[in-house]
C-alpha cells in the first residue's frame, strides 16, 4: 500500500511512491517540533545502533555535530523548541522500502529560509529519523553573542601590528559612543553613552584593529556560566550543548564562531580562563595592575584583571605585545623552570587529568627548545576550601561595594543566580571583608613564594564544560538540588579551588587547549610569576608550536 501526502504538507516525491507511514511520520514530526513535544520527538529520533552496532544516531547544525540519542534529546531540553517556521517544499527520495530522505525547504516567521534534512529508516511498522542536518536562515547578528555590532563598530585610530583583526569587546569596557550595558536590561536602560574608550580598547585600535562589536557578559561578570538570563547563553561550537563559560561569554564565542579575531574580556575569578578552556581556546589574564583598568566597569578591585582570548597562541601573543607594559632586553626570561603538582590536578576530573598528563609526557621533549625544565611539586591542597572562601569573601565584599547600591533597588530585575550572589555579598561585614583580606595576603605570599621564578601548570578548569539543560537546572534554583545539580555545583567549586590560585596571587596566566579522548575541549593553565605575562605568551607559543596541544 501506497500513502498519501497529508494535505497540509507541500510535499514532492522524486522517484518512487513513499512507504506507507512515512510522510505520517514526517508529519508527526513537524507537528511535534512546533509544539516543542519533547515526548514525541524522542521517540520520532532513533535509538542508537538502530542501524546496527555501534552506529550512532546523529544531528548537526551551524553549531556543531551532536552524536548519540541522548546528546539529541537534551539539546532539544535546553534549547525550548524550534523557531517558529512554515514549510515551503518537502522533497522525498526514497532509496529502499526501509530507508527514505527527505529534504524540507521552511521560511522562518522572522524572514529567510533554510533547510532540514533528515534520513529515515524504518523498523517493523515504525519510521525514525537516524541522521538529520539543519541550515537555519542566515541571521545577521547572534543576540546571545553580541550586544550591538557594525562594519565594524569602531574603526582603527592607526597602524600597527594588529591590522586586519577585530575585537569582540566585552560589554564592561566602555566604547566611545556607546552605553556600557553589563549585561543587565535594566542596567543598560539607564546607562549613558560613553565619551571616550576604556584604555585597552584604545590602545587595540591606534594598533590597527577594529572594533567588531559590544559582546554579551554575564550580569555585572559575576558568574562563570555564561548564561544570562536575559540575552541567552552564547554558543560553544567546540562542544555542541554545553556551556560556553562566562563571564567573557559573548567575546570567547565570538571568536571560537570566527565572528572576530580577538576577544578582549576581562578576569576576575576565572573570566578569560575558564570560557577559553570550554572553547579550546588560547586565552591571558593578566599580572594584576599590568593592562590599565581605566574604563572597565569594576567587580572586585582587588582580583580584576584585563585579559584577552584568540584562536591560535601567535595572535595571543601579538596583542600581549600592544597591551603589556615592555619588558628591557637585558631582563631575560623571568622563567626558570616549570612545576607541576599532582595534588592540584587531581581536582579536576579524570578525563582532564589525563589530557594534562599527556602534554606533561611531551614537555620533556622540548626542554632543548626554550622550554623551561620540568619538575615535580608537593603542595597541601586541603587549604583549597579556605582560599576560596577567602577569596569569595573579598570578591562578595567588594561586589556589593561596587554595585549594592544601584543592586539593592533593582534585585528583581537580576537573574536568579547573579541576584543570590548578590544578597549573600550583602551580608558580608566589613569585620569579615578585613578578616578575608589578611588571609589572602598571606596566601598571596603563600603561592608567590611557592612559585619563585617557575611557572605552575594546573588545569584551567576542572571539567570539560557542563552540558547546558543540566547547568540549566542548577541556574533555575528550584527545590532541593538532585544529583545532577549537586555534581555541577562540586564542578563549579573545584573550577574556582583551582582559578583562585591566580587571582589570589595577583599573577599572570594563560591558558591553552588540550587534546582529548573525548573530544570535549579542556584547558591546560599556565601561571607565572607576577610580570612574567610576556614570557608566558612566548612559551604557550612555543609549546603550540611543538604540536601537542589541540589545534
Amino acid at each position: 500500500m501506497t500513502a498519501t501526502a497529508p494535505a497540509t504538507r507541500p510535499y514532492t516525491l522524486a522517484g518512487s511512491p513513499a512507504p506507507e507511514g512515512l510522510l505520517q511520520a514526517f508529519d508527526a514530526y513537524e507537528t511535534a517540533l512546533m509544539m516543542n513535544d519533547l515526548d514525541v520527538l524522542d521517540e520520532l529520533f532513533a535509538p542508537d545502533d538502530l542501524l546496527g552496532p555501534g552506529v550512532p544516531t546523529i544531528r548537526g547544525d551551524a553549531g556543531g555535530l551532536l552524536v548519540g540519542h541522548d546528546a539529541i534529546r537534551d539539546f532539544r531540553l535546553y534549547r525550548g523548541g524550534a523557531p517558529a517556521r512554515t514549510l515551503v517544499n518537502v522533497t522525498v527520495q526514497v532509496t529502499d522500502p526501509r530507508t527514505a530522505l527527505i529534504v524540507a525547504v521552511t521560511e522562518a516567521c522572522g524572514g529567510g529560509r533554510g533547510q532540514q534534512t533528515q534520513l529515515w529508516h524504518r523498523r517493523d511498522a515504525r519510521w525514525m529519523i537516524v541522521a538529520a542536518h539543519v541550515t537555519s536562515p542566515a541571521q545577521p547578528v547572534d543576540s546571545t553573542i553580541w550586544r550591538t555590532v557594525g562594519t565594524p563598530l569602531v574603526r582603527p585610530t592607526g597602524r600597527g601590528q594588529l591590522e586586519g583583526m577585530t575585537v569582540a569587546v566585552k560589554d564592561l569596557f566602555a566604547v566611545a559612543g556607546h552605553p556600557v550595558g553589563a549585561g543587565s536590561e535594566a542596567w543598560l536602560q539607564d546607562a549613558a553613552p560613553e565619551s571616550r574608550a576604556a584604555a585597552a580598547v584604545t590602545a587595540l585600535t591606534a594598533a590597527g584593529a577594529s572594533v567588531r562589536g559590544i559582546a554579551r557578559t554575564d550580569e555585572f561578570a559575576y558568574s562563570l556560566a555564561g548564561m544570562n538570563a536575559h540575552y541567552g547563553t552564547p554558543p560553544n561550537p567546540k562542544a555542541p550543548g554545553h556551556i560556553s563559560g562566562g563571564s567573557s561569554s559573548g567575546s570567547a564565542s565570538a571568536v571560537s564562531t570566527g565572528q572576530a579575531h580577538l576577544g578582549l574580556g576581562s578576569d576576575t575569578g576565572g573570566s578569560i580562563r575558564v570560557p577559553a578552556s570550554y572553547q579550546g581556546l588560547f586565552g591571558i589574564r593578566t599580572t594584576h595592575g599590568a593592562v590599565s583598568l581605566d574604563g572597565v566597569m569594576p567587580l572586585a578591585p582587588s582580583f580584576d584583571t584585563v585579559g584577552w582570548m584568540t584562536r591560535d597562541a601567535g595572535s595571543l601573543e601579538k596583542v600581549g605585545k600592544v597591551l603589556l607594559p615592555p619588558v628591557p632586553a637585558a631582563a631575560g626570561n623571568p622563567l626558570t623552570g616549570a612545576l607541576s603538582m599532582p595534588s592540584l590536578t587531581a581536582v579536576a576530573d579524570r578525563p582532564s587529568q589525563e589530557a594534562l598528563a599527556a602534554m606533561l609526557s611531551d614537555w620533556v621533549h622540548l626542554e632543548d627548545r626554550g622550554v623551561p625544565a620540568l619538575e615535580e611539586g608537593a603542595f597541601d591542597a586541603q587549604v583549597l576550601p579556605g582560599w576560596l572562601k577567602t577569596f569569595q569573601t573579598v570578591q562578595g565584599f567588594e561586589a556589593w561595594q561596587t554595585h549594592g547600591s544601584w543592586v539593592s533597588r533593582n534585585m528583581a530585575s537580576l537573574g536568579a543566580d547573579v541576584a543570590g550572589r548578590f544578597r549573600t555579598a550583602s551580608t558580608i561585614s566589613r569585620g569579615a571583608y578585613q578578616s578575608a583580606r589578611a588571609e589572602a595576603a598571606a596566601a598571596k605570599q603563600q603561592i608567590r613564594e611557592l612559585l619563585g621564578t617557575r611557572v605552575l601548570i594546573l588545569p584551567s578548569a576542572s571539567s570539560a564544560a557542563p552540558k547546558l539543560n543540566t547547568a540549566s537546572k542548577l541556574k533555575a534554583g528550584a527545590g532541593a538540588p538532585g544529583p545532577l545539580e549537586t555534581e555541577i555545583q562540586r564542578t563549579r567549586t573545584a573550577t574556582m579551588q583551582l582559578t583562585c590560585l591566580a587571582g589570589l596571587a595577583g599573577l599572570p596566566a594563560v591558558s591553552m587547549p588540550l587534546r582529548t579522548a573525548d573530544g570535549l575541549p579542556r584547558g591546560a593553565c599556565l601561571v607565572g610569576p607576577a610580570g612574567s605575562d610576556r614570557a608566558l605568551l612566548r612559551l604557550a607559543v612555543l609549546l603550540s608550536g611543538a604540536g601537542f596541544l589541540a589545534a
